[in-house]
């Protein structure tokens, strides 16, 4: 991992790795791809900033465990305000802000490329 600037690419050349952060029970179809790539992780991974790739799922998060800002670069997630209904689908290109804490419904319609920059 570099510890200096870095220039993000959607297809990593060190590639993708399987990732489990997504609860089996929560993907909507027999695809059950979950990968990610990290470009930069803080010492003690309270910032962490990578490429990640998952199948579709949906998902009831109680509370949104980190600060995440995240661009799509293929696929959809829609993001759904537990506490108010409002919902947003975010497809390629969109950028959006999910702050630590959030009560949302998270359900991802086709399979979904991000990048992330998480805070903890």
């Amino acid at each position: 991992m570099n510890k200096t600037f870095s220039k993000f690419k959607e297809f990593p050349a060190e590639g993708m790795q399987p990732s489990n952060f997504t609860d089996s029970a929560a993907f909507t179809t027999e695809d059950r791809t979950e990968n990610n790539h990290f470009f930069f992780s803080s010492d003690d991974e309270s910032v962490l900033v990578g490429v990640w790739e998952c199948a579709p799922c949906k998902e009831v998060i109680l509370s949104y465990p980190v600060n995440e800002m995240m661009t799509v670069l293929a696929g959809a997630v829609t993001v759904t305000d537990s506490n108010t209904g409002r919902a947003d689908t975010f497809r390629k290109g969109d950028s959006f802000f999910i702050p630590k804490g959030t009560s949302c419904i998270w359900e991802i319609t086709e399979t979904l490329r991000k990048y992330y920059f998480i805070a903890s």
